[in-house]
């Protein structure tokens, strides 16, 4: 995109240019939200929307996932190298994680914008699909030795529709072969709509300013960006910075876990950040190696968390950010076949907690705690057939978990934080509207009680979610990390708790389940599942005994918590409403405590 010779435009115009893009922005997110028929779009939100340039880069990417749309200018970047002649009118469908995509369930949706004859924008809606006909029904398939066993359609940059009209052969394709078409074409429909309503907009955008304003404002925004990135790392100190962390165990592919390595080399001087993940495992024959769109999101959410949260994020920031990777690495790039079935979640979910908790080698103001992860019992996949809808088949994905937030150096976790790559974007599920949706019924849906970690400032709760069925039998699929590495708490920040997952025979009998499971649930039975909570930030010996007060009160916490790690002595009770701090008796048992730690 080359603007006209002169001088940048006013700060103001800029400023109300960067905000009608970001509503642009906005308005194709409520229209997929609202448009959408399956409910991990309509109601859990699991998707994202952006807008790159005609050059292919990312240029505004508000309220998107993280994990979705970090990269998505790379997609843009396919779509131009697999249709060199682009035309006004042109769509296309984009699931391949081994040309820019994330994994197969994302489906992607871009539309090349033009004005006067030439293409200004890419506008880009990518939704997660409740289907998209793998060989079991579920999007994840954690043991797909390959993408053969995978079996997800996949459509690297296939144009949809040309001058507007749809191309009825891949709706076909994707009808004969995607578990209940119907609810998949809704879906299609609504991600399509969305990127069109970007289109039209930004046509009505650069009308109203006219184009060679708005090219101008495309060069100054993104360098902008880079300035806003470059001011923010000259403020850190010069470090390597070397951290470590491991997937749970898989049985019977991977006994060990997945062990992950990262390398941080911050140099404030040149205001630059190289991670190198080069010193990773090799591709594993499972469906949790990473595409490089996952593992360059990953990276970079990782280091956002880390920074000033007013950087834009966009092309312009990136390019302060160099990764270095491996082709045919775990975290990396793929090598075809593997499979990247899970390459938006568990590994990911590693690699961004791996990243972002690195920078608190820096000192008692950087970084942040690792967050809860684990896509277990509340982020199950569910299917079967639906009673109510004369047996009916239905497959969608539940986002009813809440996965506690870590902790940073100014704030506890958020409760509803979902998944590391998500950082809190996505909604979590209603249970009246689940229960509409899906002929199941939840049996609770409840915080645990002192199950954060424990710091200055504390990782938020995990969550304890059952249900079951109302008649015919559920399956259930999920690929459960979180089991046996929990999310690390950090300067001297204690850990999160582990997630768990149960089978509840309708006599009560409790079977403990794997972390990655494919289950069957029968009327009367229930399946139960813990998240796992944030890791704490800093020692829990100096948290202000009135935040202690008052997460006792608010349940966040135990009274005996508060007491054994807080070092807090309560007096009164909830009860009566007498519950309040001993200011004195507080003091000298953190003596004590502090004093009976090992040296």
């Amino acid at each position: 995109m080359r603007p006209a010779a002169g001088p940048a435009i006013d700060p103001v115009v800029t400023a109300v240019i960067a905000s009608r893009i970001d509503g642009i922005v906005r308005e194709m997110t409520n229209t997929l939200l609202r448009a959408a028929r399956s409910a991990v779009i309509s109601s859990a939100r699991d998707f994202s929307c952006g807008i790159c340039t005609g050059d292919n880069q990312l240029l505004a990417c508000v309220e998107g996932l993280p994990i979705h749309i970090f990269g998505v200018h790379e997609q843009a970047r396919a779509m131009t190298l697999a249709h060199p002649t682009l035309s006004e009118g042109d769509a296309f469908l984009h699931n391949d994680p081994y040309t820019g995509n994330t994994h197969p369930a994302d489906h992607t949706f871009l539309v090349p914008v033009f004005v006067d004859g030439e293409h200004l924008f890419t506008t880009v809606a990518k939704a997660h699909q409740a289907d998209i006909g793998n060989s079991i029904p579920s999007t994840y398939h954690a043991g797909a030795a390959d993408v053969y066993q995978e079996g997800a359609l996949i459509f690297p940059s296939v144009r949809i529709q040309r001058d507007y009209r749809m191309i009825e052969d891949v709706v076909r394709m994707a009808r004969s072969r995607i578990r209940v078409p119907g609810q998949w074409y809704g879906d299609f429909l609504a991600g399509l709509g969305a990127a069109r309503i970007g289109e039209r907009r930004l046509k009505e955008l650069c009308a109203k300013f006219g184009t060679d304003t708005i090219k101008r404002f495309v060069v100054d925004w993104l360098d902008y960006s880079e300035q806003r990135m470059a001011t923010a790392l000259r403020r850190l100190p010069a470090a390597r910075l070397v951290n470590s962390g491991r997937h749970d165990p898989f049985m019977p592919m991977l006994p060990d876990g997945i062990a992950l390595h990262v390398d941080i080399d911050i140099d404030p001087q040149e205001a630059r950040v190289t991670v190198d993940l080069r010193d990773n495992p090799d591709n594993v024959e499972a469906g949790l190696n990473l595409s490089e769109a996952c593992t360059t999101s990953a990276v970079l959410t990782g280091v956002f968390n880390s920074l000033d949260p007013g950087i834009p994020k966009n092309s312009g920031s990136f390019r302060r950010v160099e990764v270095l990777m491996r082709t045919g690495s775990v975290v990396g790039r793929p090598r075809f076949p593997h499979s990247c079935s899970l390459a938006t979640t568990n590994v990911a979910d590693r690699l961004v907690n791996c990243t972002g908790a690195a920078f608190a080698q820096l000192g008692d103001s950087h970084g942040i705690a690792e967050g809860g992860l684990g896509m277990g019992v509340a982020f199950a996949v569910i299917s079967g057939k639906d009673h109510r809808a004369g047996d009916d088949a239905y497959i969608n994905q539940l986002i009813i978990a809440n996965n506690g937030g870590p902790a940073s150096p100014q704030a506890d976790g958020w409760p509803n934080y979902g998944l590391p790559v998500d950082s809190g974007v996505v909604f979590r599920d209603s249970v009246e509207i689940d229960e509409l949706k899906h002929p199941i019924e939840f049996r609770h849906l409840r915080l645990i009680p002192g199950s954060g970690g424990a710091g200055r400032f504390r990782g938020a709760p995990g969550g304890d979610v059952a249900f079951g069925p109302k008649e015919h039998p559920i399956t259930v699929i999920y690929p459960c990390d979180g089991q046996h590495v929990p999310p690390r708490g950090v300067r001297g920040g204690q850990d999160g708790q582990l997630a768990e997952g149960w089978r509840i025979s309708a006599n009560g009998h409790t079977e403990k389940l794997d972390n990655v499971v494919q289950i069957e649930i029968a009327k009367g039975e229930t399946i139960r599942g813990i998240d796992c909570s944030g890791g704490g930030y800093g020692d829990p010996l100096t948290r202000d005994p009135r935040r202690v007060l008052h997460d006792v009160l608010e349940r966040w916490e135990t009274s005996d918590r508060a007491r054994t790690i807080y070092g807090v002595v309560l007096t009164g009770s909830i009860e009566t409403e007498t519950l309040a701090v001993d200011g004195e008796a507080t003091l000298r048992l953190r003596r004590e405590l502090q004093a009976a730690r090992p040296s």
